[in-house]
C-alpha cells in the first residue's frame, strides 16, 4: 500500500516538473501555429518516440540474446523483442510518408 503512493507522488512530482520544464522554454507565450507546423512537430515527436522505444528493444532484445545461454526460450522471447525493434525502426522511416498524406489530406500544403 505504501509503495504505491510512493509511485503516484513521484509521477505526481514528475509531470509537475515536465510542467514546469515545458511552460519555462516559452518565450512567446501561448501561440498557436498553423495546421503545418503543427503537423511537423507532431511527426518529429512521433519519430523520435519510435525510435528511441525501438533503441530500447534493440538494446533488450540483443541483451537477451547475449544472456540466454542457449534456453529455446529465451532466444524466441529475444528474437520477439529485437523482431519489434524492427517494426519500431520501420515505422519511424515511414512516419514522414505518414505525415505527408495526412497533409494532402487536410489540405495543408507546403504552397
Amino acid at each position: 500500500m505504501a509503495a504505491t503512493g510512493t509511485w503516484a507522488v513521484r509521477g505526481g512530482l514528475t509531470v509537475l516538473c515536465a510542467a514546469l520544464l515545458l511552460l519555462a522554454g516559452t518565450s512567446r507565450g501561448w501561440a498557436v501555429a498553423d495546421i503545418p507546423t503543427v503537423i511537423n512537430n507532431l511527426r518529429n515527436w512521433v519519430v523520435g518516440l519510435l525510435a528511441g522505444l525501438a533503441t530500447l528493444f534493440l538494446t533488450f532484445g540483443g541483451l537477451r540474446y547475449l544472456m540466454a545461454g542457449g534456453d529455446p526460450g529465451e532466444v524466441e522471447a529475444a528474437k520477439r523483442a529485437l523482431k519489434a525493434s524492427a517494426i519500431g525502426y520501420g515505422l519511424a522511416i515511414l512516419a514522414p510518408v505518414v505525415v505527408t498524406v495526412l497533409k494532402g489530406i487536410v489540405g495543408a500544403g507546403d504552397g
